[in-house]
């Protein structure tokens, strides 16, 4: 029979809480803290890697606005709308303006507007037309631009908050018309109203929505209302009077039509 030595004894009594009443053994003492401890322990590293988590996302949300922030943008000076100096397809801004229209005498701002273009196309184009550089734009050169086909786009931000689609239509309807009638000497409405197609009335223009018209090549007319084809024509004449209401004789900005002129002398 094994002999019960004294440390036997002390280490069983350090195992078990007495009943100081009774005299009974409750629980095991040595074993249940030893169990808190590793609880405690575990908890702590879950605890920590929490922190670290929540750390690292703190860490890593910074990074991601200083990526926003750090992608070159011109701003339209009158209305603080910002434009991406290059597109995902690589043309680039070459004027900002903004677009007025008078309401019962009073001069409404409509949307501000960036002209984008392929401007290695456009500096082949007026290479080869003109040659070297005239100390000023001249209105050839602009010219040059309205009949090219060289890829080009138009970006319309809304800042007007009233605006609808009927009164988009209605303006456009109103340029394009004394855009061609300036070019060919009469009218061609049907023409003038293919260029927001299919573009709903339900569509809601808040300010900041985004339209979209693009010249593709093969003289096409491309619109888009917030990221959505409405229209796609394919019309020499259709391309350049929606050009000339930007660059031509009375364009919308004519500060815009002169830093695009600017723009223009910078590729020679």
């Amino acid at each position: 029979m094994p002999t019960t030595t004294v440390n036997d004894v002390a280490e069983k009594t350090e195992m078990l809480e007495i009943d100081p009443n009774s005299s009974v053994a409750l629980k095991s003492t040595t074993k249940d803290m030893g169990n808190k401890q590793e609880t405690e322990k575990l908890e702590g590293e879950n605890e920590n890697k929490s922190v670290g988590k929540e750390e690292k996302k703190e860490q890593e949300e910074p990074t991601k606005e200083a990526m926003k922030e750090n992608v070159p943008v011109e701003v339209e000076a009158k209305t603080g709308v910002s434009f991406p100096v290059m597109l995902a397809d690589g043309k680039r801004l070459n004027a900002v303006g903004l677009r007025k229209k008078s309401m019962i005498g009073v001069g409404i701002k409509i949307y501000a507007f960036g002209i984008y273009a392929d401007n290695e196309k456009l500096k082949d184009l007026l290479k080869t037309k003109t040659g070297k550089a005239p100390p000023k734009p001249t209105k050839e050169m602009y010219q040059m631009v309205i009949d090219s086909n060289v890829e080009m786009l138009v970006r319309l931000v809304i800042v007007f908050s009233g605006l609808t689609m009927s009164m988009v239509r209605k303006s456009f309807d109103e340029g394009l018309g004394a855009s061609i009638k300036k070019l060919t000497g009469g009218k061609n409405e049907e023409l003038t109203k293919r260029i927001m197609g299919e573009a709903s009335d339900d569509i809601k223009l808040t300010p900041g929505s985004v339209i979209e018209i693009s010249r593709l090549p093969g003289y096409t007319l491309q619109t888009k209302v917030k990221d959505e084809v409405v229209s796609t024509v394919e019309n020499e004449l259709l391309c350049r009077a929606f050009m000339y209401m930007y660059l031509g004789e009375d364009p919308f900005d004519k500060e815009a039509k002169e830093k695009f002129g600017t723009s223009l002398l910078s590729l020679f």
